[in-house]
């Protein structure tokens, strides 16, 4: 698609994801919805991670995009076991959300060092699901809107806690529904 040659490449990726995270918001589109839209345009911008990220912007695009593409496969996989059919597809698509996932921690781990992890807070989340209990926890950039990122893994909490930006306890997400809606 060449819908955002015309704009700038930013302006477009924020603008259809602010728009997204409105219509959602507002129940316009379901969280499955979400995910597929965001997924069709990730695709659609036909736009690779960067391996340098000198911007904000350059690391919320990867951000993103893994986060993403890691959504995006963990749902056809909880959609297969659900169907009961194609094991193998379910342990595929399962086995390429984990992998895209740890790239989401990655892309998040560059961003932040870009950032030099100022005016970053972290926390653990209270979640309704007793799979993420204890385990989801929420970052949060503070210079920018909607930069709130997630992960549930150990080895970035450890980097976190060791940048002193981890707060210890547990809060509401700032973007609870989203996070407590199963899809």
């Amino acid at each position: 698609m060449e819908y955002h040659k015309s704009k700038g490449l930013f302006d477009t990726f924020f603008e259809n994801r602010s728009s997204l995270i409105i219509q959602y918001s507002n129940g316009d589109i379901t969280k499955k919805e979400f995910l597929e839209y965001n997924f069709d345009f990730v695709q659609g911008m036909n736009l690779k991670p960067f391996t340098r990220i000198d911007s904000y912007e350059k690391g919320m695009y990867n951000y993103q995009y893994y986060n993403v593409l890691a959504k995006y496969y963990t749902m056809l996989a909880k959609d297969i076991k659900r169907s009961g059919k194609h094991s193998k597809y379910y342990a595929y698509y399962r086995k390429m959300g984990e992998e895209y996932y740890h790239l989401k921690d990655r892309a998040t781990l560059q961003l932040l060092k870009f950032l030099e992890f100022k005016n970053v807070e972290a926390y653990f989340i209270k979640v309704e699901s007793k799979y993420l209990k204890d385990k989801l926890y929420e970052i949060v950039l503070l210079d920018y809107k909607e930069a709130i990122f997630h992960s549930k893994s150990l080895w970035l909490l450890d980097i976190l806690k060791k940048e002193g930006v981890f707060i210890e306890g547990k809060k509401k997400s700032l973007i609870d529904e989203y996070i407590n809606e199963r899809y």
